[in-house]
């Protein structure tokens, strides 16, 4: 029996079945800190990299724009191995005969022109092209500014989700070891049936919020993912911040002064004030056609016949001419010329360039102004929001102090069946209640940090 097929369809079902193998193996691990976190982002953020792009093109355009004061140059060469052409001519008898000629030919031409007035065109280019430039520097570094912020906030989120849902998984504990006691009890008749499944629906909706904890957990690890721009099926683990980091600090800044800050240091009302100012460099770049222009132009060419025939009358006669080189060498010729003009109608087309350009600086100033006004209050808005996760953190801390009295309270009267299962159910929703708060404060004090940096133009990115 012939077993070459067998074999053949065998490599070719393992070798489809490899990807899928390879698919479905274990999803890799990456332990992150946000530092690296944010190292990451800034490397593979699309963002980043079309700022960047952005930067580059309009270097490419600042160069143009110095080129725009250098002569043109331009050569051109041209060589006719072989050409025929055919006349009718007389003779010295007057006769009409045919004429014919072949030749080989070669011509040489180098033409440079220099522009000497354009309407200022050229500089008014060159300013608009330097603008655009500083500013694509300075949207590129807030773009970073944004990655940072970003990134920062999701892994935040990731973190405070983890330990929510820890607490969750505490109180799921908590529930089950006292649906395990209020069983007993219920063995030995201390406790009735209602209080039995009172704690078993207890016990289950506790089940319920660590399913819905660890699926917001999951949801704030895949945002995070999309942001780090890595391997989609990554199992995160995430380093703990710094102590020092989550430590409640008041502002030592007034508002005024962090608005003045952050008028100085916001990278992206830079980036729109250069902008609007080379939005104005362009208007006068467009007014430059209503002005004449003047060009001055060199022009050196030279050419050669290499061969020359002529029929005449049947008769061939071929003509000696010098060397191809020398005939290049001795028929050099130049020419030197001054070109006017001046476009006196062009249907409009100057004035509505010129409107254009007007309409476009007086929305980039709007734009200007809107940006600056946002900035203020973007600022006294984070400013309150900050103060307010602060004052929040103190107020958690007591509200955790006085449930975990309260619970232990109220734990101890149901142990000796001095008190009834809802007061202790209500007691145990309110520490695991405030414990989550606290979290929540925790992390939302840094989160407003972050806001407030970013917002003042603060943010570190490295």
């Amino acid at each position: 029996m012939n077993s070459r097929p067998f074999h053949a369809i065998l490599t070719a079902a393992t070798l489809l079945l490899l990807p899928l193998t390879v698919f479905c193996g274990e999803p890799p691990q990456k332990i992150l800190s946000l530092q690296e976190s944010v190292s990451i982002a800034l490397d593979n953020a699309s963002s980043l990299k079309k700022a960047s792009n952005l930067v580059r093109l309009e270097g490419a355009d600042v160069l143009r724009s110095y080129g725009g004061f250098l002569p043109r140059l331009s050569v051109s060469a041209g060589y006719v191995p072989y050409s025929v052409s055919r006349s009718y001519t007389q003779n010295s008898t007057q006769e009409t005969v045919k004429l014919k000629n072949e030749q080989e030919t070669l011509n040489l031409t180098l033409t440079t022109s220099l522009n000497l007035f354009n309407g200022f065109r050229d500089y008014a280019a060159l300013q608009a092209a330097l603008k655009n430039e500083q500013g694509a520097g300075f949207s590129l570094f807030r773009a970073r500014q944004a990655v940072v912020f970003d990134v920062t906030q999701s892994y935040y989120q990731v973190l405070l989700n983890e330990e929510i849902l820890a607490i969750a998984r505490e109180n799921l504990l908590t529930a089950k070891d006292q649906l395990t006691l209020t069983e007993r009890q219920f063995q030995i008749g201390l406790k009735s049936m209602p209080d039995l499944y009172q704690q078993q629906a207890e016990t289950a909706s506790s089940e319920l919020a660590v399913n819905q904890a660890d699926a917001q957990l999951e949801r704030s690890r895949l945002e995070l993912l999309r942001r780090l721009r890595i391997d989609p099926r990554t199992k995160l683990l995430l380093e703990p911040v710094s102590k020092e980091t989550l430590s409640p600090e008041p502002l030592k800044t007034g508002i005024d002064s962090l608005i003045a800050q952050a008028l100085l240091r916001r990278d992206d009302l830079k980036s729109k004030k250069l902008e609007t100012d080379a939005a104005g460099w362009q208007i006068r770049q467009a007014t430059a056609s209503w002005y004449p222009k003047l060009d001055l132009n060199f022009n050196v060419s030279t050419s050669g016949v290499e061969s020359l025939r002529q029929t005449y009358s049947g008769n061939s006669f071929n003509y000696a001419y010098p060397p191809l080189g020398e005939q290049l060498e001795n028929s050099i010729g130049y020419s030197v010329s001054l070109n006017f003009s001046w476009a006196l109608f062009d249907g409009f087309q100057t004035r509505y360039n010129v409107e254009q350009a007007k309409i476009n600086q007086i929305n980039q100033r709007l734009d200007y102004e809107d940006l600056h006004s946002d900035i203020a209050l973007d600022l006294q808005q984070a400013v309150t929001d900050y103060s307010a996760a602060f004052t929040r953190i103190e107020s958690a801390k007591a509200g955790l102090k006085a449930a975990k009295s309260a619970y232990e309270s109220i734990k101890r009267k149901y142990d000796l069946g001095a008190s009834g299962f809802i007061e202790l159910s209500s007691a145990r929703t309110a520490l695991f209640s405030a414990m989550s708060t606290l979290s929540q404060a925790t992390y939302n004090l840094a989160l407003q940090k972050n806001v407030l940096d970013f917002t003042s133009g603060t943010l570190s990115t490295r």
